[in-house]
């Protein structure tokens, strides 16, 4: 019996939409060397204002229609290097503009690959055809230098399940962010993954209110630099608070800006090679009201830290780092809602099982519980999540992936019980989707992955990355595949328990 449905809708990596980004030269991405900016302004200083205002006039002429607002890139480029420029207040709008240019790239962010989506409800579902849905789909884009990004779609699944992709703007835009206040437990908790755990720590933090701000942070640090207190240690200690005092932040968006041309890129030190795989899951609070939270994982460049995302429009986002052991690998899931009064998710811990993990404020994860040990051929390797439970009135589906020989990876699926999600009632004993012989080749062969899928009545709907450069998206009937969890009940359950990592938060 075939589960599932392809449907025609494939999403390819693309170079027609650039965005803007600043230019250091002397220090391109991947070729760090020594910055040439000084040179270069001296140049630009000796050219003559006819000069400039020609040159200008064809850069806008060339550029202008390929970004939104251009002008206001262009002067913000100009002001990270105009404390290098004497008498910067004194230059006309037109010298502004072109050594803003100057220090201006493009950067086409989707070119290499288009991958790894995830699904939820549109917030505005105003006008949509009775019967029918709208949806936000988010990408992990790539571009040079393999910097991955957070991009969206919208699109809309009929009353007859028919899925329309809507095309995207022709601008990409980015926002400037702001870090956030902090709390004095989160930061405890960061800083003792780090290994600090000190007096010094303690005096820094023991000075500041439960709520302070990074601001409030550089005072009590300049405090006890100026007392002279643990001044060994101190600029270790120092490095690493403000890295963790940066690593909460606030984006954004334009009212006038269509959902998709948002792009969310790399902000923090955690994320600076990129913003990877984020679930996203539509969240229901205890009182009733929704909103969106994703986990995704931060890439520096040497390590993976996971990562929340919280939105109530897709317009103003949220970013904090997660912590506890249940988050020290990729691929955590959220619940869709509260389990039993704690926040629930699933748990790739040790980096081969699946696991069920519990927070008591979503954000620190110390407990989990293995529910899942790959037992069969295509998923030996290891197993992980394709993101968040759906909820069922017999049980959590829990999309999974499998790695098989040749590293080939699949996509399956597990039944879990409502109350005690840690209880497997069923897993399909083969993949529910593989790479079909048109999807094996691509950047990664053998590949296929989802971030998250969406019920919509009857159906389950699963965006699904291919061979780690394009989207396609295949559909299940939820009646049909629940009846296939029904002649595999307890077909692994015995086997798949017992494991537990509980640690005291």
């Amino acid at each position: 019996m075939t589960l599932v449905h392809r449907t025609d809708v494939n999403l390819v990596a693309s170079s027609d939409r650039v965005m803007c980004r600043i230019f250091i030269p002397g220090d391109e991405q991947h070729l760090p060397g020594v910055s040439r900016v000084e040179s270069v302004l001296e140049r630009i200083a000796r050219l003559t204002d006819k000069q400039v205002e020609e040159s200008l006039a064809r850069t806008m002429d060339r550029f202008d229609g390929r970004h939104r607002h251009l002008n206001r890139e262009l002067e913000t480029h100009f002001e990270a290097v105009s404390h290098l420029i004497p008498n910067a207040g004194e230059l006309g709008h037109a010298r502004r503009s072109l050594i803003g240019a100057y220090f201006t790239q493009e950067y086409a962010f989707e070119s290499t690959a288009y991958f790894n989506p995830s699904i939820v409800p549109h917030p505005d579902q105003s006008g949509v055809p009775t019967g029918s849905l709208r949806f936000v789909m988010s990408v992990r884009a790539v571009g040079e230098g393999h910097i991955s990004s957070m991009v969206f779609r919208t699109g809309l699944i009929s009353a007859d399940g028919d899925i329309v992709i809507d095309p995207v703007t022709k601008f990409a835009t980015t926002r400037a962010h702001r870090y956030t206040a902090l709390t004095s437990r989160l930061v405890r908790r960061a800083a003792a993954e780090r290994g600090l755990d000190s007096p010094e720590l303690q005096s820094v933090l023991g000075i500041l209110p439960d709520t302070f701000t990074p601001e409030e942070l550089e005072v009590s640090l300049e405090l006890m630099s100026n007392e002279r207190i643990g001044a060994a240690a101190l600029p270790s200690m120092v490095h690493e608070l403000r890295d963790i005092a940066q690593s909460s932040y606030e984006v954004d968006f334009d009212e006038s800006t269509d959902i998709s041309e948002r792009v969310m890129w790399p902000t923090v030190s955690h994320e600076r090679h990129g913003m990877e795989d984020a679930r996203w899951v539509q969240f229901t609070e205890a009182d009733g009201t929704k909103n969106y939270r994703a986990t995704y994982a931060g890439y520096d460049g040497a390590q993976v830290v996971m990562r929340g995302l919280e939105t109530t429009d897709f317009r103003c986002f949220s970013s904090m780092q997660l912590t506890g052991r249940a988050v020290s690998s990729k691929g955590l899931a959220l619940f869709p809602r509260k389990v039993n009064g704690r926040y629930a998710a699933v748990s790739r811990w040790d980096r081969e099982t699946n696991s069920i993990a519990f927070s008591g404020d979503g954000y620190h994860w110390d407990e989990a519980e293995t529910f899942q040990i790959g037992t069969e051929p295509w998923e030996v390797v290891h197993l992980g999540n394709c993101g968040s439970p759906i909820e069922t009135p017999e049980g959590w589906i829990v999309l999974t992936h499998g790695v098989g020989p040749i590293r080939e990876y699949f996509i399956g699926a597990v039944l879990l019980d409502l109350e005690d999600p840690t209880k497997l009632i069923s897993a399909l004993p083969n993949p529910l989707l593989a790479a079909s012989e048109t999807e094996r080749n691509g950047y990664v062969p053998n590949v296929v992955y989802s971030c998250g899928s969406l019920r919509h009545d009857g159906v389950l709907v699963i965006p699904y990355g291919i061979a780690d450069c394009m989207t396609g998206i295949a559909t299940v009937q939820v009646d049909e595949l629940l009846e296939e969890f029904r002649q595999h009940r307890h077909r692994r359950s015995s086997d798949s328990r017992g494991r537990r990592m509980d640690v005291a938060s």
